[in-house]
């Protein structure tokens, strides 16, 4: 079980702060939803670009899945946290934050963020 992993990840990310969608808590960068966490479902819906949601999904077809419809073609992706590791995790959340970050940031943090 990740959930609390993923939040405490997700906090840790630069200029990240937390919100709420639907009463579940999402992460946000500049404005904007990185990820959401549906605490229920132990499940974390990031903001991919399509090379990264390509990855994910092609590399662990079992943990990532996109969203269906519109939101999946957007690059909005489920992970499964129930079986997803931190090193997977820790993956996923700073692909989304580099996609959703403002540019500025992003070369700021570049190589101290791996």
């Amino acid at each position: 079980m990740m959930v609390n992993e993923a939040r405490a990840l997700a906090e840790l990310l630069p200029a990240t702060v937390v919100g709420a969608h639907r009463g579940n808590p999402d992460f946000r960068v500049g404005g904007r939803v990185l990820a959401t966490l549906w605490t229920e479902e132990e499940r974390l819906v990031l903001r991919l670009n399509p090379e990264d949601q390509a990855r994910f999904c092609d590399a662990e077809p079992d943990l990532f899945m996109p969203l269906d419809g519109a939101w999946g073609r957007r690059g909005w992706t489920n992970l499964d946290l129930m079986v997803c590791d931190e090193e997977i995790l820790r993956a996923a959340l700073l692909a989304a934050w580099r996609t959703t970050a403002p540019p500025d940031l992003v070369t700021a943090y570049e190589g101290r963020l791996a």
